[in-house]
């Protein structure tokens, strides 16, 4: 058995060495937010962040984990920062078919705690690895923009 801290909670999981953190969050712990998209690192569907970090779980293992500080998409909202981006992207509808965007609304918290107001550069820059299907990259990028004004007022 180890201890994880994950969501500001500690759970107890039981997974081997070389399990990956994706499916101890998704499998055992129940917690289908992350999403697996392509299990290589490349595509984003499945970031979490530890220590406050955007990182793919997909590519984490559960040995590296003790004493980190795990959040998921199920806890981003009781942040400042991924309440005012949930709030931003249930405002401009940045939504399309949805399986990517738990990935984006981690990858977007991650940039917007590090530098509360990106141009669309840096906004481009920091979720270029972030794999959208059905291209509201544009969506996206304005949700982004419209988080940080959020912040702001």
């Amino acid at each position: 058995m180890r201890e994880l801290r994950l969501n500001g909670k500690t759970v107890k999981v039981d997974a081997a060495d070389g399990t990956p953190l994706l499916w101890v969050i998704r499998d055992e712990l129940k917690l289908t937010g992350t999403k697996f998209g392509c299990g290589v690192a490349a595509c984003g569907a499945c970031t979490v962040h530890l220590d406050g970090q955007p990182t793919r779980s997909c590519q984490t293992y559960i040995e590296d984990l003790e004493g980190i500080e795990i959040t998921t998409i199920e806890a981003i909202g009781a942040d400042r920062v991924g309440a005012a981006v949930q709030q931003a992207w249930t405002e401009l509808d940045v939504v399309q078919c949805g399986y990517c965007q738990s990935g984006q609304i981690m990858s977007a918290v991650g940039l917007l705690a590090a530098n509360a107001k990106p141009s669309p550069e840096e906004i481009d820059t920091h979720m270029w690895g972030n794999a959208c299907r059905c291209a509201t990259y544009q969506r996206i990028r304005a949700g982004v923009q419209r988080a940080a004004e959020i912040l702001e007022a």
